[in-house]
């Protein structure tokens, strides 16, 4: 028996680089989402110019959270998990580093265009072609480096959050390129290739799987990987696991046409939408079932540690807003619930209290390790962080459901002759409580990413990056 020392480390460099913008984008989207959410509260904020409008910093906000931070975050969490999970080093330094600044030019062209009104209208994919194009040069350098790495792993078993990662990776490829496809007409300007209801069809086919993959199954790849790690407990059920990830990745692809009920898409598509959606709900469970019951045991750490409190309420938000998801798909609820901000309160149980929240925990746990400290600056601030995100995110969601059913109500409301009760100003004017609950809840929100920054900014600052690359550099041992 003998052992032999790789002098090769992991790459750290590009998975430092990542965490670091998550914070940076997450304070600047969400910070962009508290101004629209004001805008809606005193129009006046529109400040009468055409690139401050609501209608064009709205879909900035989304692409700066889904796109930037939740982007950031993916490709940081899966280049660290994939090297730890197979013991080898990034297929290629210089390929990762061209997924970092490829995607962070791809987020700088959002936030140049989408203001000056260059746009898809498509939702979550506004984008047009030129940065299009170079979004998809980027992500299939990312599934060379990610799959190349699995590919030259030195563990024969690859690791049920690589399956996730993987999913994600293949998944949002196919969702982008296709959705995509269409006819430039100018550097700025293109029309869709597809048309009428069977574009309708191929956006939400495209928009509701960036959710079910670049927004969950990638982060439940997150999940499997920190939360076992945080809780220094292996997971439930590995058995579970795997069962969650096929049946999670077969039923997702076919929920997108809950998103047009009640319109020209063919009845049978819409049904086929809805009874996909409800039994989605059993992987979904399945997963953060699997994730609570790590803890078995461990359920005491949750008093002293506000990173493993940010990783398990982010599981609680999972299964939350996978439940309702479900419920709103069903055809009579969705009559009441669709063009309401009900879906706006339910877009953001899942974006703010699961993706955010795990983001959030995964990057608290990743720093300390990779600039070589034993833990992050403040636990203080990391606990006072937990509770601004998670007062604000109970508070945004709140406000949304009552102002979503009051809007639903008061639009199918009719007189006795068939007119209608209320106009269209008396449900915005019966909206405006909420709408100021909603601002003051994502402004909790985005404090705590401030702390958060300032806690990153401190324990960088006393870093020893050079500690995190020796500890890292992989022991191979081998019988000869």
């Amino acid at each position: 028996m003998s052992t032999a020392i790789s002098p090769t480390a992991y790459n750290y460099k590009v998975v430092r680089q990542f965490a670091i913008m998550t914070v940076v984008w997450g304070i600047l989207g969400m910070g962009l989402g508290v101004f629209i959410a004001s805008q809606l509260v005193w129009p006046q904020l529109n400040l009468d110019l055409p690139w401050t409008s609501f209608g064009r910093l709205r879909p900035l906000h989304t692409n700066l959270v889904i796109f930037a931070f939740g982007g950031c975050a993916l490709f940081g969490t899966s280049y660290y998990v994939v090297q730890r999970t197979c013991q080898t080093r990034l297929i290629s330094d210089s390929m990762a580093a061209f997924t970092f600044w490829g995607w962070q030019a791809v987020i700088l062209g959002a936030l140049i265009t989408l203001p000056m009104g260059y746009t898809t209208t498509k939702e979550y994919a506004e984008l047009e072609w030129p940065i299009a194009i170079l979004l998809a040069i980027v992500w299939v350098t990312y599934a060379l480096v990610f799959f190349g790495t699995i590919v030259k792993r030195k563990t024969k078993h690859i690791y049920v959050g690589n399956w996730f990662y993987g999913a994600f990776i293949v998944v949002t490829a196919m969702l982008h390129i296709v959705n995509h496809i269409s006819l430039p007409v100018s550097l700025f300007k293109s029309y869709s290739a597809y048309s009428g209801a069977t574009d309708a069809m191929i956006q939400w086919w495209y928009g509701h799987n960036a959710v079910g993959f670049f927004l969950t199954t990638g982060f439940l790849g997150m999940m499997y990987y920190f939360v076992p790690k945080q809780a220094e407990r292996p997971i439930y059920s590995y058995r579970l696991s795997i069962v969650h990830f096929w049946a999670l990745i077969t039923l997702y692809i076919w929920a997108g046409p809950h998103h047009l009920h009640y319109t020209a898409l063919p009845d049978w598509a819409q049904s086929l939408g809805m009874v996909m959606s409800i039994i989605l709900l059993a992987p979904s469970w399945g997963g953060m079932i699997n994730g609570m019951m790590t803890l078995s045991g461990a359920w005491h750490k949750l008093r002293t540690d506000p990173i493993l409190r940010f990783l398990v309420v982010s599981l609680a938000f999972y299964g939350m807003s996978t439940f309702e998801g479900p419920m709103m798909a069903i055809k009579t609820v969705n009559s009441l619930s669709h063009y309401t901000d009900w879906t706006i309160g339910h877009v953001h149980a899942g974006a703010l209290g699961w993706v955010a929240m795990i983001s959030i925990g995964a990057v608290y746990h990743m720093i300390p390790k990779l600039y070589g400290r034993e833990q992050m600056h403040s636990v203080g601030l990391i606990n006072a962080h937990f509770w601004l995100a998670t007062i604000g995110t109970v508070l945004y969601i709140a406000s949304m459901w009552v102002n979503g059913i009051t809007q639903g109500l008061m639009w199918r409301a009719i007189n006795d002759d068939g007119t209608l009760t209320y106009s269209f100003v008396e449900a915005l004017q019966a909206s405006h409580p909420g709408f100021i609950v909603r601002a003051l809840g994502g402004a909790f929100f985005a404090s705590g990413m401030l702390l958060m920054a300032y806690n990153v900014f401190r324990t960088v600052r006393a870093a020893n990056p050079a500690q995190a690359e020796e500890a890292a550099k992989i022991v191979v041992v081998g019988a000869h």
